[in-house]
């Protein structure tokens, strides 16, 4: 298994139960008729590509990748090897897949991608904060995963009288300065894709926002549990109680050439109640009352 996360973070470990459970009910218990071996990269596809290598050198029956920078990592190192993949946005778009319908290589999973969502997170950030002129995009360059998103968020942003700015991170200190340059421009706001790297700085990214008071829609629920005003996007939990499917099917002969990538069938939208007060911001009634969660 390859994880996006780092090692010992919360979510992830949330995430690999509801696999377990969903794995244990399949008839696969680990440590018993299954053995798992562990790598996490953090967001970094210098390390996704050394923790890639390491798990195809063990010629394992399947590897389990988590992300677009780590199946691409994956990819690279074997074509023979069956792949299942959770949370990759665009795997057409990226070359990682031939087709939905058919993938016809070695790997096969549930994508993470509806083209909707661009849009969607523009209109709630908008409903919750609507005197924003400016939004600023931080993503990671070297994730190619979120090149399917700035062309629907592009077309999007003059419906609502928003300018959109992309700023490249890749680290810590780039997020820092990244955000502050934002926030040193009014009525500014910003919006976070799914991306690994994100995810693994999202502590840092939430303490930005609330230190420079900037409204902020993020593509996770980890961001709103860690202090983010809303999120919107795929339940990315569900995607983990559904993939064991493809993990059992194949380890029982089924070739992931032949089984369709599945798209994501379940969204959730959360907001952060205290967080929108501390900004200064009055969520409508009818913005809470469509919430899969609100957190106060």
């Amino acid at each position: 298994m390859l994880g996006s996360y780092a090692k010992n973070d919360p979510d992830d470990e949330k995430r690999r139960k509801v696999f377990w459970e969903s794995m244990k009910q399949l008839g696969w218990i680990e440590g018993r008729n299954i053995l798992t071996e562990y790598r996490w990269y953090g967001g970094d596809s210098a390390i996704a590509r050394v923790m890639a290598k390491e798990l195809v050198e063990l010629q394992p029956d399947l590897i389990f990748v988590a992300a677009s920078q780590g199946l691409v990592a994956t990819e690279s190192e074997t074509h023979t090897i069956p792949i299942v993949f959770v949370a990759v946005s665009d795997p057409i778009g990226q070359g990682l897949v031939a087709s939905l319908a058919r993938p016809g290589g070695n790997a096969t999973g549930f994508s993470f991608f509806e083209p909707a969502l661009a849009d969607k997170m523009l209109e709630l950030l908008k409903e919750i904060a609507p005197a924003l002129t400016v939004v600023a995009l931080p993503f990671n360059p070297d994730n190619h995963a979120n090149d399917v998103f700035f062309p629907l968020l592009d077309a999007a942003a003059p419906r609502f009288g928003w300018q959109l700015h992309r700023k490249p991170v890749r680290n810590s200190g780039e997020i820092e300065v990244a955000i502050g340059e934002v926030a040193r421009e009014p009525g500014s706001g910003l919006l976070f894709l799914p991306d690994p790297l994100t995810v693994f700085h999202r502590e840092l990214i939430v303490s930005l926002a609330a230190r420079y008071r900037l409204p902020a829609i993020y593509a996770l629920r980890s961001f709103a549990e860690a202090g983010g005003l809303v999120t919107y996007g795929v339940d990315g939990f569900d995607l983990y109680r559904r993939a064991p499917t493809y993990v059992d099917r194949i380890l029982r002969g089924a070739k992931p050439a032949d089984l369709p990538v599945q798209q994501p069938t379940k969204f959730e939208l959360v907001i952060n109640l205290k967080t929108a007060k501390a900004l200064g911001l009055t969520p409508s009634s009818g913005l809470l009352s469509i919430a899969d969660e609100v957190i106060e």
